[in-house]
Parts: C-alpha cells; sequence; structure tokens
C-alpha cells in the first residue's frame, strides 16, 4: 500500500474525496427537495427524493474508506465538503418541484462526471477495487438520472 502522502496515488485520492464531497453535498440537497417538495406531485417526488437521498448516503462510507484503504486521508469536516464539491447549495425552499427535479438531474450528471474521473485515476494506478467498485457507483448514478429524467416536464 501507499505510504500517506505518496504521490502516485494522488489523483485517485483527489477524486475519491470529490465524489465524497459531491456525494455527501448531493445527498443534502436531495433531503432538502425531499422536505421542502410542494404541488400536485408532492407524494411522487416525496418518496423519489427520499430513495435516491438513501441511496447516495449508502455509499459515502464506501467511497471514504476507499481513500482510507489506499493509505490517505479523507474529508474531515463540512468546510472541507464545500471547499471539494461542485454541487452549488440550494437554499431557495420555495422552488418548483419541476426545477428540484432539474436540479437534482444536473447534479447527478456532475457526480457521473466525477465518478467517471475515479474510474480513470484507478485504472491508471492499477487500483483493480476501486475501478471495480466505482462502476456501481457510476450504475446507480445514472439509474437517478435516468428517473429525474424521466420524471422532469
Amino acid at each position: 500500500m501507499a505510504e500517506i502522502g505518496n504521490n502516485s496515488k494522488a489523483g485517485l485520492v483527489t477524486a475519491l474525496n470529490g465524489a465524497l464531497a459531491d456525494t455527501l453535498a448531493l445527498y443534502m440537497k436531495t433531503k432538502n427537495f425531499h422536505w421542502h417538495v410542494a404541488g400536485p406531485r408532492f407524494r411522487d417526488l416525496h418518496l423519489l427524493f427520499d430513495e435516491q437521498a438513501a441511496q447516495l448516503i449508502g455509499t459515502v462510507d464506501a467511497i471514504g474508506e476507499r481513500v482510507r484503504k489506499n493509505d490517505e486521508y479523507t474529508l474531515t469536516s463540512i468546510g472541507t465538503i464545500a471547499s471539494e464539491t461542485k454541487i452549488a447549495d440550494q437554499d431557495d425552499v420555495t422552488i418548483t418541484a419541476d426545477a428540484m427535479v432539474a436540479e437534482l438531474r444536473d447534479d447527478n450528471r456532475k457526480l457521473h462526471d466525477r465518478l467517471a474521473k475515479v474510474k480513470e485515476e484507478a485504472e491508471a494506478v492499477g487500483d483493480n477495487a476501486t475501478s471495480g467498485i466505482v462502476d456501481d457507483w457510476i450504475d446507480q448514478t445514472e439509474e437517478r438520472i435516468w428517473f429525474l429524467n424521466q420524471t422532469a416536464n
């Protein structure tokens, strides 16, 4: 295994920590929308957002542990998540259900791009375990995008 600070896997660790930040930020945004969605599609979207949030939080530990299994350090605080994520905050609790769906779809696309980078970096350094597990994370993200895209008006 790499030593702490070993540069041979720096790109992989950076990509993993970025994916972790995006996953946590997207989880929080998805729960926010779960709590605040309103309108005629409330029940369906409330349940969809909750299912997707559960899926996101379910990958958090695995992503963090991939960093640690590479003998590196992972994110440590809300501040580090905020500094590393590409998912923008959404504090407007009155946005429309359609806007919520579109925003989550687009943010899942950002996470998909980040996970593709994890895959690329894992393969570049011969980390077969990470390369294999990220395929599942990518598949879950593609499913969320598909559901959100089909739900969009």
